[in-house]
């Protein structure tokens, strides 16, 4: 199982196996045999749509570099949005461009300060999406970045949340996702206010203001979202009133909220689980007195469809404190789980096959809790309107 090297941006990443290094030798069209010979053919030139797909299965590294080599590759690389996407939909089908990135968590780490801002990233969590990430800033603000493309900008500041006169946001969850039906990203925030109601806005890339969407119209408690397709956000929430853990599922078209029950739906609320994203589907990790399940919904919105995927065994370690996360099974049945040992964050290697725990070493990674995420590495920038 292996995962290629971290993003160059101002995150604090980790890297199981580094990209080989390549020298590119360009060569001249008009380039002569060794005696110069002005009979000498020159080499044929390349379609540019031929250019094109060849650059497509390029990684980024690479290509960033090869911003230089002329004006047409340049503005194939730098600007042209459906060579992005291209890029990174057959980057995703590669395995050794799968990446890893840690995340320190504020609350662990108040020196952790992003250089656009003095603030400190204190409410919103990271959402990712296509590699891009957006961080919460505070209950009003949030940023989104690609930590892969070198430029001068980094970092795009979103407009601020619009604070109620009467009744302010305490917290903000923000949750970044790709809008096919505007072929442009969207950020879904939702902001607990003073008197405990949940608001919901929505924010399109490349405009100015959030709009305002129907508030949750219940009183509950609740998780990071995730967007597994391209027009629902979920969360998995508890119902206070109700006493159940539900996912609620919001439909940005129809502005309509729905509950969805899952395995773990009857669970007490001090239940340990964790919900996220794996193998493209909604996934629970729940915690059992020697193991921790699993489970995946494998069609979306069809609550018939939960799935137990897999049961890790805990480590016999004294230190052990329970998993966190599952990050990502692969074809030979390793997954890669995040635990906590002595209430900090790390990462363990389970292999199936061989019932065997290997803990990978990763440099320059502070002790504290960290927020993991699997991604692969884009062109597509934030500054651009899709």
């Amino acid at each position: 199982m292996t995962a290629g090297r971290k993003g160059d941006g101002e995150n604090n990443g980790g890297s199981y196996q580094s990209a080989t290094e390549e020298k590119i030798t360009p060569i001249s069209s008009s380039s002569t045999t060794p005696h110069n010979s002005i009979d000498a053919p020159s080499l044929p030139t390349l379609p540019f749509d031929l250019v094109t797909e060849i650059l497509s299965w390029v990684p980024v590294k690479f290509l960033l570099q090869f911003c230089c080599v002329c004006k047409s590759w340049n503005y194939l690389i730098s600007q042209d949005s459906k060579f992005h996407k291209k890029q990174f939909r057959l980057s995703t089908t590669l395995h050794d461009r799968l990446h890893l990135i840690l995340t320190p968590v504020p609350y662990y780490f108040r020196k952790f300060l992003l250089l656009l801002s003095t603030k400190k990233l204190s409410f919103g969590g990271v959402s990712s999406r296509d590699g891009i990430f957006c961080f919460g800033i505070d209950a009003l603000s949030a940023l989104v970045f690609n930590p892969s493309i070198r430029t001068l900008k980094k970092f795009k500041l979103l407009p601020p949340l619009e604070n109620p006169p009467q009744n302010h946001y305490i917290q903000t969850r923000y949750t970044l996702m790709y809008h096919l039906f505007t072929d442009n990203y969207k950020i879904v925030a939702v902001s607990l206010t003073e008197n405990r109601q949940l608001n919901v806005h929505s924010h399109m890339l490349g405009t100015d203001y959030w709009t305002r969407m129907r508030s949750v119209p219940f009183y509950c408690r609740l998780r990071m979202g995730i967007c597994v397709n391209d027009d629902t956000v979920d969360w998995l929430v508890y119902d206070v009133d109700n006493c159940l853990w539900h996912i609620l599922s919001l439909d940005l078209e129809k502005d309509s909220y729905r509950k969805l029950l899952h395995p773990l739906s009857k669970e007490p609320y001090h239940s340990n689980m964790a919900f996220q994203e794996l193998k493209g589907c909604l996934c629970i990790v729940s915690q059992r007195p020697n193991y921790s399940d699993v489970w995946i919904m494998k069609e979306h919105g069809n609550e018939q469809s939960w799935t137990k995927l897999l049961s890790v065994p805990y480590m016999t370690d004294p230190e052990f404190h329970g998993y966190r996360r599952a990050m990502y099974v692969s074809e030979d049945d390793q997954v890669l789980m995040q635990f906590l040992k002595k209430k900090k964050s790390s990462l363990v290697i389970y292999d199936f096959r061989n019932d065997t725990f290997n803990i990978p070493k990763i440099q320059n990674i502070n002790d504290g809790l960290v927020i993991p995420n699997i991604y692969v590495e884009s062109l597509i920038s934030p500054f651009s309107q899709y």
